[in-house]
């Protein structure tokens, strides 16, 4: 069989697979190097409309069973007409390759955290943290305006090492599970988490059953990105990820940032603050308070955790591709 008979079979048989591969190959390294302002992203839009819905429709001071009702009717409300109008447009589209990267670039938003993080650690290294605490604003739905130094790199650290269980790895495997309309409604379910944060006592049972769903969708991806902060962690990270604990309050990003803090010898989470409110949250980690110093090392770990998975996708569609080739010899 000559080469160009083996590149149209090859074509002809995993086509669509190796399309799949293309889009999220593409979709990776793009949302996290040219990302859209976060003014212009849709799903920045769709929190928004979320966080002013809340202000309609969650009320504090009613009971938690009326609060739980409030906010699955919310989650019905915004979530299921957008999804089922994108997931129809998608089905119509003529050509739905540049629709499912458009779906997955956006739900990549917060690949590009690690930019903001650089960001931030230049401006603690001036000492201006005021503007340190402005840019982190916008990433997070806890207080930031109390923040030390040492409470700024641990919320900078924090979002690096936890943000690609529900970007990365959770846009990956969504997207290898069930396609792009998926990776949509596991991303918005998200996005509702994170604008109606469930350790504020505002919204624990307004956000509960949303928090909940989100937890179980999430729990594979949360253990192959814990897992991959161990590979490049090295035996240190291994120890921490297989070392039996239950954390306070228990979620996927706890473990993440665990390995995390067990690799950069540095203490993380910590009690947060929402709307003035103490929460108690568990610490993770027993080396000193992160400094400005410790940003570049997340940065550094995050960033070789990502390329491993960018690196893995490269190797599948190879691999498979000679597996194909030897079957024909």
């Amino acid at each position: 069989m000559t080469e160009s008979q083996f590149v149209s079979q090859l074509i002809a048989l995993d086509g669509a697979l190796f399309e799949g591969f293309l889009i999220i190959l593409c979709a990776l390294p793009l949302a996290r190097l040219a990302p859209l302002p976060r003014e212009m992203q849709p799903l920045v839009w769709f929190g928004v409309l979320a966080r002013e819905l809340a202000r309609k429709v969650n009320h504090p001071s009613r009971g938690p069973r009326q609060q739980l009702i409030a906010g699955i009717m919310a989650t019905i409300l915004l979530v299921l007409p957008f999804w089922l109008i994108i997931a129809f447009l998608l089905d119509l589209a003529a050509f739905p390759w540049f629709f499912e990267f458009l779906i997955l670039y956006l739900c990549l938003s917060d690949a590009s955290f690690a930019q903001v993080a650089e960001e931030v650690q230049r401006a603690l290294g001036h000492g201006d943290k005021d503007r340190a605490r402005k840019l982190l604003r916008q990433y997070l739905s806890r207080d930031t305006a109390e923040l030390s130094e040492a409470g700024l790199a641990k919320a900078t650290i924090e979002k690096l090492v936890t943000a690609p269980i529900y970007g990365t790895a959770g846009v990956v495997f969504f997207y290898a599970l069930a396609g792009a309309p998926m990776v949509l409604l596991v991303r918005m379910l998200k996005q509702l988490e994170l604008v109606w944060p469930p350790m504020s006592p505002d919204f624990r049972a307004f956000v509960a059953p949303v928090n909940l769903l989100v937890s179980a969708l999430l729990y594979i991806p949360a253990w192959l990105w814990s897992l991959t902060l161990a590979i490049v962690g090295g035996p240190s990270g291994f120890k921490a990820l297989l070392t039996p604990r239950r954390w306070q309050p228990l979620s996927n990003p706890m473990r993440a940032a665990y390995v995390a803090a067990t690799v950069l010898n540095t203490e993380l989470g910590g009690p947060h603050k929402y709307r003035g409110n103490r929460v108690a949250v568990d610490k993770v980690g027993k080396g000193p308070l992160p400094d400005t110093a410790k940003i570049g090392e997340a940065i550094k770990l995050s960033n070789r955790a990502c390329f491993s998975w960018l690196a893995f996708l490269l190797f599948l569609p190879l691999a498979w591709t000679l597996l194909r080739y030897s079957q024909t010899l």
